[in-house]
């Protein structure tokens, strides 16, 4: 295998074993194992658990904002499109792995001190607030710029209640009516 492979092998292993069990349960030796690597090919590829981590939060992230984007845009031009984010988490929380949101599971598990992970987790919420500053932008003509932040934080607020809720309660209402809110505040 070439070195981008192996590194991908372990990312999408860690990955895995890192949302299946969380970050502090998963060991060095356990993501070695899964990916039928030896330590010291992981050890060539990265330096630190820690920066595996980072690797994970990255790939999972990635694939996020590419697939809601490419979700969201395809739905009619409109409210529509703002209200895919929650259908979008619908189809999330249908898959027979899902496990609530990588970024909060990883942060409740890393200490608070630990700026590189948080700063990290933090970009990637930002990036998905920007995601929605976008669509709120390009498909509702009567909010007002200097609204349009305050209303795409508020969004982000019930999606990301919406993911953690569902997880907590295995149903999918926690997503139904943070989709019912969205679509009273974006009248």
């Amino acid at each position: 295998m070439k070195n981008s492979e192996i590194k991908n092998k372990i990312i999408e292993t860690a990955s895995f074993l890192f949302y299946k069990n969380g970050y502090n349960s998963t060991g060095i030796n356990e993501i070695i194992s899964e990916a039928g690597i030896a330590k010291a090919t992981l050890y060539n590829h990265f330096k630190s658990k820690e920066d595996i981590c980072l690797a994970y939060l990255q790939f999972k992230n990635i694939n996020f904002i590419q697939d809601i984007e490419n979700f969201t845009t395809s739905k009619p031009k409109g409210k529509d499109q703002i209200l895919a984010i929650f259908e979008f988490l619908e189809i999330f929380f249908q898959d027979k792995d899902f496990n609530g949101c990588w970024c909060i599971k990883t942060v409740s598990e890393i200490p608070k001190d630990n700026e590189i992970i948080r700063n990290e987790i933090q970009s990637q919420k930002n990036s998905f607030i920007a995601l929605i500053v976008k669509l709120i932008t390009n498909n509702l003509e009567k909010i007002k710029e200097d609204q349009v932040n305050s209303l795409a934080r508020q969004i982000y607020l019930l999606y990301e209640g919406a993911v953690g809720e569902s997880h907590l309660h295995q149903e999918n209402w926690p997503i139904t009516e943070s989709k019912n809110l969205c679509s009273q505040i974006i009248k």
